[in-house]
């Protein structure tokens, strides 16, 4: 269960994998969690309603610069953009690239805000700053990117207004920030991909579309797998809020384990507790002797069950989401986070995606890019990785000769092995590698557990734990 030998501490700054996971996970209690209204950046306090990611990011591997199926391999002996940037990843080329001179791409982007729970205009403001900087930095296979937006404010009737919009404009990718009902059908007559960050309510799992995050389904399912294959649990307990958004990722726990076959018994609280509340929570969940604890809260409910934990001398160990591996978080309870592990985080390592993300975001906040701080990037983390991760299969697909397009780019998405996540050395790729989740593209998540003393690392052994055998 240690940490991984030569891996850095995160307290001060993890890597923008934690922070999406994490984020991700708030969010879709925001969306659809219970009486309380959370603000702009701070979802509700419970997880992901409706379902789940995640993403994501799973194992360090390199992307391979591969063609799909039926393509000729490029010649061997030219010089790629990426060798050309002096960096054999694609990921890491676009500072070294030059302004891109091609046609025009247009993107679309559908994002939800300005309702009160549903309000993300971080993810807007981050996709906008990537595109000028990739349109600085190569674009998207050396075409410039034109950026259409369009908001919704959670209802179907404003995601219909926006898919006929965009299709309109003659979009030839649709990019989807957070919308609870993209109108699929839309998109699909008009002959427009469509690339999301994560899948939200269960019509997504099967939707034409692709989701880099894997949402409630490949979370739980991944944390079910750590359950049983390391910490060899068979029988779990499950403390939780009791809303739609709590609800949502307990059930997809729940299906998990079941086909796990580990006994679970969840005791359910409020959105908001005392400590004496807490403390009840745990006792009562500790009470049936279980191998391992599951908590489902998040913010201030991390904070209560991890002193709750603390105070009653409980010893067994804990799985939760990465939002309780914030700051404001371990700040709060220092050692009481000791035996706790989070889903969806890894150790912080300086690389140039991190460098790259700091140089984008900095405009944004205002500050100066060594000041960025990758874990406060909230869903707007999201958003980069969906656009960038957009650019670099583009540019991967122009380095091997290929015809860049919005339909070319989501058709080797789909068909390339070797593609990972932007910003990530082991969020690999495999669109529809669950046949009752198609649309679902990552699966992999690592795992981080708080150590005496501040740091949380990532576990050894635990950088790529697979939801694929546990899903539901």
């Amino acid at each position: 269960m240690g940490p991984a030998n030569g891996r850095a501490s995160v307290r001060s700054g993890r890597t923008m994998r934690a922070c999406a996971v994490g984020v991700a996970l708030a969010l879709l209690a925001g969306a659809c969690g219970g009486d309380d209204e959370p603000t702009a950046t701070e979802p509700a306090s419970t997880e992901p309603a409706g379902t789940e990611p995640a993403a994501t990011e799973p194992a360090a591997t390199e992307p391979a610069a591969t063609e799909p199926a039926g393509t000729e391999a490029p010649d061997e002996t030219a010089t790629t953009e990426a060798e050309a940037a002096g960096s054999d990843d694609p990921n890491e080329a676009f500072p070294n690239l030059a302004p891109p001179t091609g046609e025009p791409i247009v993107l679309g982007l559908v994002n939800t805000e300005g309702t009160p729970g549903l309000d993300f205009p971080e993810i807007r403001l981050n996709i906008a700053s990537a595109v000028d900087y990739l349109n600085q930095h190569g674009g998207v296979g050396g075409r410039p990117i034109e950026l259409e937006n369009c908001t919704v404010n959670g209802s179907p009737e404003t995601s219909q207004a926006c898919a006929q919009e965009l299709t309109g404009k003659g979009v030839e990718l649709v990019m989807v920030g957070l919308d609870l009902f993209p109108d699929y059908a839309t998109y699909s007559a008009a002959g427009v991909p469509v690339i999301g960050v994560l899948p939200i309510l269960p019509g997504d799992y099967t939707a034409e579309a692709r989701f880099l995050t894997g949402g409630n389904a490949t979370t739980w399912a991944a944390a079910v797998n750590v359950a049983q294959n390391h910490f060899g649990a068979t029988n779990v307990g499950i403390v939780s809020a009791d809303n739609p958004g709590a609800n949502s990722s307990e059930a997809a726990l729940v299906a998990a384990l079941d086909k796990a076959g580990i006994a679970h018994t969840t005791v359910k609280g409020g959105d908001n507790e005392t400590d004496a509340g807490y403390q009840g929570l745990m006792r009562e969940a500790a009470s049936g002797e279980p191998d391992l604890l599951f908590s489902l809260y998040s913010d201030a409910g991390c904070i209560g069950t991890m002193r709750g934990r603390a105070s009653l001398g409980i010893e067994i160990p804990v799985i939760t989401t990465g939002i309780c591996s914030g700051a404001e978080v371990l700040d709060q309870v220092g050692d009481d986070a000791v035996g706790w592990t989070f889903i969806g985080v890894s150790t912080q390592v300086e690389t140039p995606s991190l460098a790259i993300l700091q140089e984008i975001v900095a405009p944004v906040l205002g500050v100066e890019p060594s000041e960025v701080d990758s874990t406060a990037l909230g869903l707007g983390a999201l958003g980069l990785q969906l656009v960038l991760s957009i650019a670099s299969f583009g540019n991967q697909m122009a380095d091997a000769g290929l015809e860049v397009t919005g339909q070319s780019i989501y058709d080797w998405l789909g068909t390339t092995d070797g593609l990972v996540v932007w910003g990530t050395a082991d969020g690999q790729i495999k669109c529809g590698a669950s046949a009752d989740y198609p649309s679902i593209c990552a699966f992999n998540f690592p795992f981080a557990e708080y150590l005496e003393g501040g740091d949380v690392l990532t576990i050894e052994g635990l950088e790529s734990v697979s939801s694929l055998e546990y899903m539901p």
